[in-house]
């Protein structure tokens, strides 16, 4: 008997393991929303920070496939912790986190090498769909 829930979690790459994901955001909220989100596609959440700063350390030590990064944060900005995160690895894959409404900011870290962005409030569909183009992009 067939199941009709059978296609492939997002999470998972073309190896068959998780893709590892890292979320920056100061918002206790939106981190355990997007938590969610990847877990239940299977993602492997191997950290979360509460500001740039440690989310720069954190990138480091694990070298995530994909980051979230919320842009206003204490201590670091999530432009900053972006452009100390692409100093070290060029072909980083970072997406910004973004309430509605700051279009100029978005646009800043879209130029200082963010993949792509997500909206505040948060939408799975299109968090997972920004996420899939964004991992789907790079694969050689």
């Amino acid at each position: 008997m067939s199941d009709i829930n059978t296609k492939e979690a997002d999470g998972i790459n073309e190896f068959g393991k998780p893709f590892k994901v890292l979320i920056v955001d100061d918002s206790a909220f939106v981190v355990k929303q997007l938590q969610q989100i990847f877990v239940s596609e299977q993602y492997n959440v191997v950290g979360t920070a509460e500001n740039g700063e440690e989310g720069v350390l954190m990138y480091k030590e694990y070298k995530p496939d994909l980051v979230t990064m919320d842009i206003t944060m204490p201590k670091m900005d999530g432009i900053t912790a972006l452009t100390k995160i692409i100093e070290y690895d060029k072909n980083a894959k970072v997406v910004m986190v973004s309430a509605l409404g700051k279009e100029d900011m978005v646009k800043k870290a879209l130029l200082a090498g963010a993949k792509n962005y997500i909206t505040k409030p948060l939408d799975r569909k299109k968090v997972l769909e920004r996420i899939k183009m964004v991992l789907a992009k790079n694969k050689q």
